[in-house]
């Protein structure tokens, strides 16, 4: 059987995502994947180009890894309940669902407070499209 593949189907990827406004609205979620060591802060607003500020404390774990080359597993870990995640080497990763922004919020930012690299991944995406033109395919 072949497989299909998943970018713009079942999620799509914003390979610099530091500081980038992401819309959630044809999303269920998010899950950035972060490295260096850095404080990484999720903000939201209500517009693209809007005022961005902290939803609450929405994060309440994290999955660490102590290389970015794969050669180590991922470990899931909780933190106390907060808008921002740190870690001294490595990666990390962590879920925001639009479930948990606040009503009306549907753009976010996760900002590195020194040089820290942000990718963001989109799935459960509500609009698929093709990855080769773009068009619609589906709802």
């Amino acid at each position: 059987m072949a497989g299909i593949e998943g970018l713009g189907r079942a999620f799509n990827i914003v390979p610099i995502a530091a500081g980038a406004a992401i819309s959630m609205r044809d999303c269920g979620g998010i899950t950035f994947v972060c490295t260096g060591a850095d404080t990484f802060t999720l903000t939201v607003s209500d517009a693209f180009g809007g005022s961005y500020a902290t939803p609450g404390n929405t994060i309440t774990h994290k999955i660490t890894n102590s290389a970015t080359n794969g050669t180590a597993a991922w470990v899931t870990t909780s933190q106390s309940a907060s808008n921002a995640v740190t870690i001294a080497s490595g990666a990390v990763a962590f879920f925001v669902s639009g479930d948990s922004l606040p009503d009306g919020k549907s753009y976010v930012k996760v900002t590195a407070s020194g040089s820290g690299l942000v990718t963001a991944v989109l799935h459960d995406l509500n609009t698929q499209r093709k990855a080769d033109n773009l068009a619609i395919v589906g709802a």
